[in-house]
């Protein structure tokens, strides 16, 4: 194994280890809170809506919710990790390394979108408490899962780079990303909106990922899931480029 390789497994472990050593706090939220939604809009409202594409309520809305789940966890570490290191000022010891700026940005970037696809298992297994959680199209779900999870693991850097105080990472997550997920037709179809609202909604990126997972857990989309894979990869690319910049320029590292 050579030195770039080592230097980067070493960083994904470290990064690993730090949400893992805190299960109470990375992995017991998001199970806690997806029981409770599958509770209230899949057990009790779930009963009176009935199906929806011809699945079960619970059904349709639990690829939603493993969207919400994978994106906010792995901004949350991203942004979280990449802050608090500068906060205490021991990202210096990343930054002073030997390892190359695409190396440091890969392992946050690998180690955040691990973490949002263990956080959207784990609100599988919960679903499976109240329902059966089909498999339709693996390729197409372990496909969107990646890209959906290293996109916003990218994101979390930018939002970890730029924020100056706790406060942002909260109102980046809290206030930005999920209204938008909880917009992007988790709870609803498309079908069931007015013509402007919908063609309105399809201005919201959430809507194209919750699809696409929903196209590989239940076979039901409402857009093209090949349109919708291959401008997200376009966009992860980007902005995957966008953070190897940042860090090479420093933004945000160094005062």
């Amino acid at each position: 194994m050579n030195a770039n390789a080592t230097q980067f497994l070493t960083l994904v472990r470290r990064e690993i280890l730090r949400f893992v050593r805190r299960p109470y706090n990375t992995f017991l939220p998001p199970i806690i809170t997806n029981a409770l939604y599958f509770s209230v809009f899949g057990v009790i409202l779930g009963s009176r809506i009935g199906e929806i594409a011809g699945v079960s309520y619970l059904q349709f809305v639990l690829p939603g919710l493993v969207v919400l789940g994978a994106i906010s966890d792995s901004f949350e570490n991203a942004s979280f990790t990449i802050f608090h290191g500068r906060w205490n000022d021991y990202i210096q010891a990343v930054l002073t390394s030997p390892m190359s700026n695409r190396s440091m940005v890969a392992a946050y970037v690998s180690a955040s979108a691990l973490r949002g696809i263990v956080t959207s298992l784990l609100i599988v297994g919960v679903g499976l408490v109240f329902t059966s959680v089909p498999v339709a199209n693996p390729v197409y779900l372990v496909s969107f899962l990646l890209v959906i999870t290293t996109l916003f693991g990218g994101l979390g850097v930018i939002g970890g780079l730029w924020a100056s105080d706790f406060d942002y990472l909260t109102v980046m997550n809290q206030f930005i990303l999920r209204p938008l997920v909880f917009f992007g037709a988790v709870f609803y179809s498309l079908e069931v909106l007015p013509a402007f609202w919908r063609n309105v909604s399809l201005l919201n990126p959430m809507v194209y990922m919750v699809n696409g997972v929903r196209y590989g857990m239940i076979g039901v989309t409402e857009i093209d899931p090949n349109t919708s894979l291959a401008v997200l990869t376009g966009t992860t690319v980007v902005v995957l480029s966008v953070d190897y910049l940042l860090f090479k320029r420093g933004y945000g590292l160094a005062e």
